[in-house]
């Protein structure tokens, strides 16, 4: 059969009509959790805000959940006519605010930082969670993997003291059954502190996983956890 130029045309039409769902179905391999210690994040940004709620408690807070490639690369900005609806998690919202608390100023509620969470990460696992299930999966890692409590348990305070790199990693090991991806800041006194802690996770986001790939971080051999 031959096509004609209008044929042709309509047929490419077509074609890029349903380009955005092609992406939109786009896999990925795991999810990186990310945990943050407010205590290192205020020490090295030149300025920290508590949200309007407060100081949050001293406790590990969540930056993300991220979608991940086993080769390093990461997709981002993947549904363009997604929208965050704060309406979707409107009974998450307490909870939000505690475990995923925002630091960023000026002083705000953390609905920013929940939107760019979700349209930067959140719409690259739509083939697996909604926007109330990503939010959802996100909280109940955070319960399941108990970090301060993993970490006080084996002696390991946030203090101010220093601690052997390989310490902290191997208490988190105990705790969750894997070896976590430990990230460290340098804060104005040039001490490495304790940062951020990566979790690889399932892609259905529900349990831990041996990490394909740990993120790589400059950490000294040994670390401050410091007060906050």
């Amino acid at each position: 059969m031959k096509l004609t130029s209008g044929s042709i045309v309509i047929i490419n039409l077509l074609a890029l009509q349903y380009l955005p769902v092609l992406c939109l179905s786009q896999d990925f391999d795991f999810f990186y959790f990310v945990l943050q210690w407010p205590g290192s994040y205020c020490d090295t940004k030149q300025r920290c805000c508590y949200p309007k709620t407060g100081k949050p408690s001293a406790d590990f807070g969540i930056h993300g959940l991220w979608p991940n490639y086993n080769d390093g690369g990461y997709p981002s900005n993947c549904d363009p006519n997604s929208r965050f609806d704060k309406s979707e998690i409107s009974s998450l919202i307490g909870s939000l605010e505690k475990e995923w608390p925002t630091l960023s100023c000026p002083s705000n509620d953390g609905v920013k930082f929940w939107t760019h969470e979700w349209l930067k990460h959140g719409t690259c696992s739509e083939s697996e969670l909604g926007q109330r299930e990503y939010f959802e999966a996100a909280l109940q890692l955070k319960q399941k993997a108990n970090l301060l409590q993993a970490l006080t348990s084996a002696g390991i305070k946030p203090n101010d003291e220093f601690y052997e790199l390989e310490e902290i990693e191997d208490a988190i090991r105990q705790a969750v059954g894997f070896t976590p991806g430990i990230e460290c800041n340098v804060d104005s006194s040039r001490n490495s502190q304790l940062y951020q802690v990566y979790f690889c996770v399932d892609n259905s986001g529900s349990d831990f996983i041996k990490c394909p790939l740990l993120p790589r971080a400059k950490c000294g051999s040994r670390i401050q956890f410091p007060k906050f």
